[in-house]
């Protein structure tokens, strides 16, 4: 999966080097910015497939690239990783609401982020098999396409977001867990990140609207699909 544009967002020279050296030791495109509107304007230039986002920004902060990023056409596909050294929850559950796929919380070590990198483009990329179409009452889902409607309405799923709804519409009936969740849709298994889990169905009940209740939640075990 070599080749891929990312862009690396942050305004501590020794994390952005080390970042730098391991994703181009990878085989990826690496560009490099310290500050928010110099993400912006690289971002928009070349278009990257994923940023690594620091938190912590002179000026625009994370926060605010981020939610600049997937507001403008161009650049709204792009995934995000976001780095922080803060670890409150909070600060987390923000940055997913605002449409990153993924955060770290500092430190953390370059074998990580590389891991975290290919499974969150792993994730957005197009399916290459036959057309896959689901659809019951309002609720249509295009798998090549990564296209969901509700009601007829073209709703915007991020690559994080259409990957947990087919995972659990393909298991329909069946109750899946957290752990089972983060190591199929997010392609790692790390204790203590239930809650991303967690933060994604809350944004994806809201934008499935009239069947935001075909997500249901097992206390204590895990979520379901029934349509």
């Amino acid at each position: 999966m070599a080749g891929e544009k990312i862009l690396i967002v942050e305004d501590e020279a020794d994390i952005l080097q080390l970042l730098e050296y391991h994703l181009t030791a990878n085989g990826y495109e690496v560009f490099t910015a310290t500050t928010g509107l110099e993400a912006l304007k690289l971002a928009r230039r070349h278009q990257p497939e994923l940023m690594l986002l620091d938190l912590m920004l002179p000026g625009l902060d994370g926060f605010e690239v981020c939610r600049e990023l997937k507001h403008d056409p161009h650049t709204s596909s792009t995934a995000v990783i976001m780095l922080t050294a803060r670890g409150e929850e909070v600060d987390r559950v923000v940055g997913l609401e605002l449409g990153a796929d993924d955060y770290v919380t500092k430190p953390f070590s370059p074998r990580e982020i590389v891991l975290r990198v290919k499974a969150v483009l792993r994730r957005a990329q197009h399916e290459s098999s036959p057309p896959a179409v689901w659809e019951r009452k309002g609720l249509r889902i295009e798998e090549e396409s990564h296209r969901v409607f509700v009601d007829g309405q073209d709703t915007e799923l991020t690559a994080t977001e259409f990957k947990l709804l087919t995972e659990l519409v393909h298991g329909e009936g069946k109750v899946m867990n957290r752990d089972q969740l983060l190591n199929t849709v997010w392609g790692y298994q790390f204790s203590g990140y239930s809650r991303t889990v967690d933060t994604h169905i809350r944004r994806l009940r809201k934008k499935l609207g009239p069947y935001a209740e075909w997500v249901e939640t097992i206390r204590g075990v895990g979520y379901r699909f029934q349509g």
